[in-house]
């Protein structure tokens, strides 16, 4: 028996944790679908442009991180990430 489309997994949420982050500072970025915490200011910041890439995606899309299926995420993510880092 197939799923019903409430039943289906979705991603309700991502975490990004940067582990290069050794200055002493304690970052945190809450944006509404990302919560990004620590790495380097470098890593932090590329994390954060990734986040805004991929949010920005989706409202071009119309659709909110609930309602994207999570094959789609994964797949903007990338895109997200590829055009942050080149």
């Amino acid at each position: 028996m197939r799923p019903t489309p409430s039943e289906r997994a979705r991603v309700v949420g991502l975490l990004a944790v940067g582990l290069d982050g050794d200055d002493g500072h304690k970052r945190i970025t809450r944006t509404p679908d990302f919560v990004l915490l620590g790495g380097s200011a470098e890593t932090h910041e590329r994390m954060q442009e990734t986040a805004i890439r991929f949010e920005e995606a989706l409202e071009r899309r119309g659709k909110t991180l609930a309602e994207t299926e999570v094959s789609e995420v994964i797949d903007l993510l990338h895109e997200a990430r590829e055009a942050v880092i080149g």
